[in-house]
């Protein structure tokens, strides 16, 4: 995947499973949790991630689509350097190098909602969340209220599973800045909408008021009743909305990034607490 006029990237070993990997990882080649293939239709426009996202009947199919898509040519070639130029920490690792799908139980009704992968994290690792700080808080704490297998989450081959939970994203490219655009959010839209209606979650979980914004964004999308004025973002909110097939509990809670946890904004137990009433939401 290296642009034409560059070397190739090295070969290096996945740190689970010692499988030889270029980066980014061609779609196919057998990165723990890929699934995509060779064949997988590749969005390269707005228009064809509507086209393709609306096409879904499964998140399965959904999450394919997702962690080969080239719609956005800021996010590609960011995501893409990153994977190439290494941070030096993980200089011996293939980076995954794409878009990173939804990750947890494809049935699951509760949605963990963030904002986009981080640059290190899981644009290296292919996951949601994981090999990086903010993951750290995040899992332990699903693993404490009882919706995660283990309390961290290292890289895609950990044996990590999520009880009842999905975690998703209105962004599934690591933005500079962590920063998205919003023509880029726009464009991946269709993506979390479409996820949204195959799941038709009971409850949401906004970390951050970024992700809350994208959810009622994707709510009215999709025609839910939002309460007007529109509710805001506030660490422990909780706000009914109603979709068609009935009740959707959204429920706030500051991001667990390393701004909010270092600086004691948000602790393990302000943490658990809202976790806590997202797991027993029905």
């Amino acid at each position: 995947m290296s642009e034409a006029g560059e070397p190739p990237c090295p070969l290096l070993a996945h740190p689970g499973t010692g499988q030889l990997f270029a980066s980014p990882v061609p779609p196919g080649t057998g990165w723990p949790g890929d699934p995509a293939t060779a064949a997988t239709a590749v969005a390269t426009s707005a228009a064809e991630v509507s086209h393709l996202a609306t096409s879904c009947e499964a998140t399965e199919q959904l999450d394919a689509h997702v962690t080969v898509c080239q719609a956005c040519p800021r996010l590609v070639a960011w995501r893409e350097d990153h994977a190439r130029v290494k941070r030096a920490a993980f200089a011996d690792e293939p980076y995954w190098g794409r878009p990173v799908a939804s990750f947890g139980n494809p049935a699951a009704r509760r949605l963990i909602v963030g904002l986009a992968p981080a640059a290190h994290g899981g644009n290296r690792t292919g996951r949601m969340f994981t090999g990086d700080r903010s993951g750290d808080w995040l899992f332990a704490s699903l693993f404490r209220v009882g919706l995660a297998s283990q309390p961290s989450s290292e890289e895609a081959a950990d044996g990590l599973d999520l009880f009842g939970a999905r975690m998703v994203a209105p962004v599934h490219c690591a933005p500079p800045a962590n920063k998205p655009t919003t023509t880029e959010i726009a464009t991946c839209a269709p993506w979390i909408e479409r996820e949204f209606a195959l799941i038709r979650p009971i409850a949401l979980l906004a970390l951050g008021g970024i992700a809350w914004q994208s959810v009622l964004r994707t709510a009215r999308a999709l025609g839910w009743q939002v309460p007007r004025p529109a509710p805001r973002f506030g660490h422990g909110a909780e706000v009914e909305l109603v979709a068609d097939y009935g009740s959707v509990r959204l429920f706030g809670c500051y991001h667990v990034s390393q701004q909010n946890t270092f600086t004691g904004r948000l602790t393990e137990a302000m943490l658990d607490a809202v976790m806590t009433r997202f797991a027993s939401a029905s």
